[in-house]
C-alpha cells in the first residue's frame, strides 16, 4: 500500500518550472571569445551564449550522467562547471597553468584534469569542484580517459610512461603500466573499455594495452609504416580521441602523412592505407554505418572526406568552409555538425545525402559536444 501511494505521489508531483530535456542539447566551443554556444540539435538552432570561461583555444568538455552539467577544460588551466538548464557557469577554479583535457568518472562523482604545466593529473569533486587528489608527473600528461570502477588512465609525453589511477577507495592507487615509447602524443579507449591505445610521436608505432587482462604484455604495432617514404612537417597533431573503430578495424591518422591507416582490431595486422586530401586530424566513425569522416590540418583544412571502411575508398569530398576544426555526429548518425572556424559557422549535413541542412552562426567555433557523450566511456 505504501509503495503504491509513493508511486502515485511521484506521478502527481509537478516538474520544476525551469525543467528542460537535455538529450538533444550540445555545446560549441567559441575559442576566440572564451564562450560556449548552447545549441538544440533537434531544432538545429543556437539557444544562448555562455561567457566567462577563459582561454578556450584548445578546450574540451565532458558531461555529468544526467546531462545537466558540462565540465569545461580550458587551455589556461581553468576548470569550469556549466549548468545547461540555468545556462550559466556555476563553478570555476584555476587548477593549473596549462591543461589539455579531462574526464569524468563512471559514477559521475569525480572530474579529472590532464595538465601540461605543471604536469600531472588533478582530481576534483564533481559537485563542488573541491580538490580530491593531486597526482604529479615528470612531464606533460596526455590521453586522459575514464575507466570503469572510478578509475582513469593517462600517459606522460616526456617519459613515455603510462598509468592507471584507482580512486574508488579512501586513497588513490596509481599503477604504472610501463613505457609506451618515445613521446606519446595522445591516447584513446575503445568503446568497450577493453583496449587503451597510445599513439607515439617520437617513434613509429602505437602501443596497445589490454585493460581487461592487465597481466597481458602490451603490444606495439604499426612500427614499420612510412619507412619507405619521407614524412612531411606535422602542421597539427592528430587527435586520437577521434580515432574510428569500424568493421573490426582501427582507422588511424598517419602522423606527418596524407594517409588514413587501417589496422585489424584483434590481431593488429596492417590492413592497408587510404591516400587522403591532407594530414588527418580527426577520423570519426559515422554511427550505424560503414563510413568514417576525416578532417585535415592546415593549410588543407577546408575539406572533409568520407571513406568506406569496407574497401578503404574515399566516397565523398566536401568543402564545408574555412578551417574545419571538428565534427560531431547525432547519436544515431543521421546528421553531422561541422565547425568552420574562419567562417564563424557551424554547418549541419545529412549523412545519407551529404547535403547541407543548416548553418548556425558562431564565434570562431572549434569543438562540438552533444550531451549524448555523457553515456559513452572514454569521453
Amino acid at each position: 500500500m505504501k509503495r503504491a501511494l509513493a508511486l502515485a505521489l511521484l506521478t502527481l508531483l509537478p516538474l520544476p518550472a525551469l525543467a528542460q530535456a537535455t538529450g538533444d542539447l550540445g555545446l560549441v566551443v567559441e575559442r576566440a571569445s572564451g564562450s560556449l554556444l548552447l545549441v538544440d540539435r533537434s531544432d538545429r538552432a543556437a539557444l544562448t551564449r555562455i561567457e566567462g570561461l577563459g582561454d578556450l583555444s584548445h578546450a574540451s568538455l565532458t558531461y555529468s550522467p544526467d546531462e545537466r552539467f558540462a565540465y569545461v577544460f580550458g587551455r589556461d588551466g581553468g576548470l569550469s562547471k556549466v549548468d545547461l538548464i540555468d545556462r550559466k557557469v556555476v563553478a570555476r577554479t584555476m587548477q593549473a597553468g596549462n591543461s589539455i583535457g579531462g574526464a569524468i568518472s563512471d559514477d559521475g562523482r569525480l572530474v579529472a584534469v590532464s595538465n601540461y604545466e605543471p604536469g600531472g593529473v588533478k582530481v576534483f569533486d564533481a559537485g563542488t569542484l573541491a580538490p580530491v587528489a593531486d597526482i604529479p608527473a615528470e612531464g606533460k600528461t596526455i590521453g586522459l580517459v575514464d575507466l570503469p570502477g572510478r578509475r582513469f588512465a593517462w600517459a606522460v609525453w616526456d617519459t613515455g610512461e603510462v598509468f592507471t589511477g584507482d580512486f574508488s577507495g579512501a586513497a588513490p592507487v596509481v599503477t604504472s603500466l610501463g613505457i609506451a615509447g618515445v613521446n606519446p602524443f595522445d591516447a584513446v579507449l575503445t568503446a568497450d573499455a577493453h583496449t587503451y591505445l597510445v599513439g607515439l610521436f617520437g617513434e613509429k608505432g602505437v602501443m596497445s594495452y589490454d585493460l581487461w587482462s592487465p597481466e597481458t604484455p602490451p603490444q606495439k604495432f604499426l612500427t614499420d609504416y612510412g619507412k619507405t617514404g619521407e614524412d612531411m612537417p606535422v602542421y597539427k597533431m592528430p587527435h586520437l580521441q577521434g580515432w574510428a573503430f569500424t568493421e573490426g578495424q582501427f582507422a588511424l591518422p598517419a602522423v606527418g602523412r596524407h594517409e588514413v591507416l587501417w589496422v585489424d582490431s584483434e590481431t593488429h595486422a596492417d590492413r592497408g592505407a587510404t591516400p587522403v586530401h591532407g594530414q588527418p586530424v580527426f577520423i570519426i566513425a559515422q554511427p550505424a554505418s560503414p563510413y568514417v569522416w576525416v578532417n585535415f590540418a592546415t593549410p588543407l583544412n577546408d575539406t572533409v572526406q568520407v571513406i568506406d571502411s569496407r574497401d578503404h575508398k574515399v566516397v565523398a569530398t566536401l568543402t564545408p568552409g574555412k578551417a574545419v576544426l571538428h565534427m560531431e555526429f547525432a547519436p544515431r548518425g543521421a546528421e553531422v555538425w561541422i565547425s568552420a572556424r574562419d567562417d564563424d559557422r557551424v554547418l549541419v549535413y545529412d549523412t545519407r545525402t551529404r547535403e547541407k541542412l543548416a548553418e548556425i552562426a558562431a564565434k570562431a567555433p572549434s569543438g562540438i559536444f552533444f550531451t549524448a557523450r555523457a553515456h559513452r566511456p572514454g569521453l
